[in-house]
């Protein structure tokens, strides 16, 4: 049980790190590595689950995900971009697979389609 717990913490500490990272790094998402670390310290550790909850990376780029009440406009566009633009990495690699291309394409698709209707977007909080 411990050893579940601690892979926990040092996944949340990492996705901690990369969401800091991707908060600056205009290539590279923050979101789902905030996520993650949600995730893992909530099933890690009480303590750090507050202390994640209570940073202010969590509230600008989490919180109202997490409390079911939407995304701003500005959030969703970066991630679908981040997103368009990996997966169009993918998409050139796959030149010779075309049953890759066509994943590719509809993962892309219902990402687009998750971000523009399936989340509510709200104001930014100023």
């Amino acid at each position: 049980m411990k050893i579940k717990k601690m892979l926990y913490v040092t996944l949340g500490c990492i996705g901690v790190g990369l969401g800091a990272i991707g908060a600056v790094v205009p290539l590279l998402p923050s979101f789902p590595f905030l996520l993650l670390a949600a995730y893992c310290f909530a099933k890690s550790s009480e303590k750090l689950d507050r202390w994640f909850k209570g940073t202010k990376l969590y509230k600008n780029n989490l919180e109202s995900y997490v409390k079911g009440e939407g995304m701003t406009v500005k959030t969703k566009v970066k991630i679908m971009v981040m997103v368009t633009l990996l997966l169009t990495f993918g998409f050139i690699m796959m030149s010779s697979v075309v049953v890759g291309r066509i994943i590719i394409v509809c993962v892309w698709v219902i990402h687009l389609l998750y971000f523009t209707f399936g989340v509510k977007t709200i104001k930014e909080r100023v």
